[in-house]
């Protein structure tokens, strides 16, 4: 974990952080022994205000999924129709996000953000909809600013509100074909890299089709003239209707002091996004896996975050996120159960 800066003070605890820093070393154990959960113990101590943290009970997958115009250009070879399918796929409980969620004990969601169906609202399904599918980004911009802030804040009100029900983990997923092509798009952009360096093969598709996904991105951040920092221009002009969302979501867990498991280059454009909005949410964000979409490594380097699992996964859904809560738990679980040297009547080293 990186040393919080002045703006994540405002929401990360210090002396919660140096509390967990001081158990750390009572611990019986070599000092730093556990690596990285021993870091990732004491940034979830600053994220909850308590040391030890709280244990997460109550983790949520948020499945946003979205329709993007661009797919018309043959980004992909997979017919929109999917993103729909996939959909009912989830609420019935056959993908893999079910069975890796079943097997962590984390609810699914999906929040319908945008996509060319329509659906019967139901506990496991929540739609924030203003549209059926975004602007083709090639030739026009994604949404009004208008759509892109009402989404944001649609996310941080969603955030609040689980948050309010006991959700004290979030998972990002997605769902919606051709979002790889925005993503790419956005970590460009935010990140001054070369499409070529940030574009994969998605759903993988074949040379020819990664090089038309790969003009079509530069066309579209070589276009673009506004604000690079500026979360909402970039949505409008490049965005998905899941990037704003889960932004949104993003931005609201940390308010709600709640700790947010990152998946592959779809959350992290979001996460770019949010930190575009507030530097200070990147103290709230655990990097679940690497993703082999190349965009995600840029973009997670961008965060300064360092990714737990690397499993060679691309799916999406926020499959590689929640196999990574386990680690989230344990880091967590040390600080709260493992004995000290006092306490064990262990001798600690001359």
């Amino acid at each position: 974990m990186n040393p919080p800066g002045e703006e994540a003070s405002r929401f990360l605890d210090r002396d919660a952080m140096e509390a967990a820093l001081q158990l750390q070393g009572r611990l019986t154990k070599p000092a730093g022994s556990l690596g990285r959960l021993e870091d990732l113990g004491v940034q979830l101590a600053g994220i909850s205000g308590a040391c030890p943290p709280r244990i997460p009970s109550k983790p949520m997958v948020v499945i946003a999924a979205g329709d993007h115009g661009v797919l018309v250009e043959g980004v992909s070879p997979w017919p929109q129709e999917v993103t729909t399918q996939m959909i009912h796929n989830f609420l019935a409980g056959g993908a893999a996000i079910n069975v890796l969620a079943d097997e962590v004990g984390a609810q699914v969601v999906v929040v319908d953000c945008g996509v060319h169906a329509e659906f019967t609202p139901t506990p496991m399904l929540y739609s924030v909809k203003r549209a059926q599918v975004t602007g083709n980004i090639h030739i026009e911009p994604a949404m009004t600013e208008a759509v892109a802030a009402a989404l944001i804040e649609e996310g941080r009100h969603f955030a609040a509100q689980q948050a309010s029900q006991g959700i004290d983990l979030f998972v990002t997923g997605d769902m919606g074909i051709g979002n790889t092509t925005p993503s790419a798009a956005l970590i460009a952009t935010v990140c001054s890299v070369s499409a070529v360096d940030v574009t994969g093969r998605g759903t993988g598709v074949d040379d020819h089709t990664l090089a038309k996904k790969t003009a079509i991105v530069t066309q579209v951040v070589d276009s673009y003239h506004g604000d690079r920092s500026n979360a909402v221009q970039l949505l409008a002009r490049m965005g998905g209707f899941e990037h704003a969302f889960l932004a949104g979501l993003i931005l609201g867990a940390a308010e709600a002091r709640v700790p947010v498991i990152l998946d592959g280059v779809i959350a992290i454009a979001a996460a770019l996004m949010a930190a575009a909005e507030d530097q200070a949410v990147v103290d709230y964000l655990i990097a679940g896996h690497r993703s082999v979409e190349p965009g995600a490594s840029v973009g997670l380097a961008h965060l300064g975050l360092e990714p737990l699992l690397d499993l060679h996964l691309r799916l999406g859904e926020g499959t590689g996120a929640v196999l990574a809560v386990p680690m989230v738990r344990a880091a967590a679980r040390v600080l709260a159960e493992m004995a000290t040297f006092d306490a064990a009547g262990v001798t600690e080293k001359g």
